[in-house]
C-alpha cells in the first residue's frame, strides 16, 4: 500500500497506478481515501458489498442468529414452501 498526500495526487495519474496496490490518499497526513484496484473478475457489485459496513453487518447478524437458533437444509426450506426440488445439472456428454 503506498500513500500520496491528495493535494498532489492526480486522479489520472494514480488511477493507472493503482492496477496492481492500493493507494491511500492522505490531507495533512491523515488518511481521507483510497484508490483500490478491482480484481479482474470480480464485479462491482460483489467488490462495493464485500466493503459496505451495512452489509457486512448484516451478515453477522445473520451469522449470530444461526449460531443461537441453528437453520435447516435448503431441501427442508423447499418441503416447507412447496417448491420444486432441483435435481443435479445433467453432465453434457463431450463432442467429438
Amino acid at each position: 500500500m503506498k500513500t500520496v498526500e491528495i493535494t498532489e495526487a492526480s486522479l489520472a495519474e494514480y488511477g493507472r497506478k493503482t492496477a496492481k496496490e492500493t493507494w491511500v490518499l492522505t490531507r495533512r497526513g491523515k488518511p481521507v481515501a483510497a484508490v483500490v484496484p478491482i480484481r479482474r473478475g470480480l464485479d462491482f457489485e460483489t467488490f462495493s458489498l464485500s466493503h459496505s459496513a451495512d452489509f457486512i453487518h448484516l451478515i453477522n447478524r445473520s451469522w449470530a442468529g444461526y449460531k443461537a437458533a441453528g437453520g435447516i437444509s435448503l431441501e427442508e426450506l423447499k418441503r416447507r414452501y412447496g417448491l420444486k426440488r432441483t435435481s443435479p445439472p445433467r453432465r453434457r456428454r463431450a463432442l467429438r
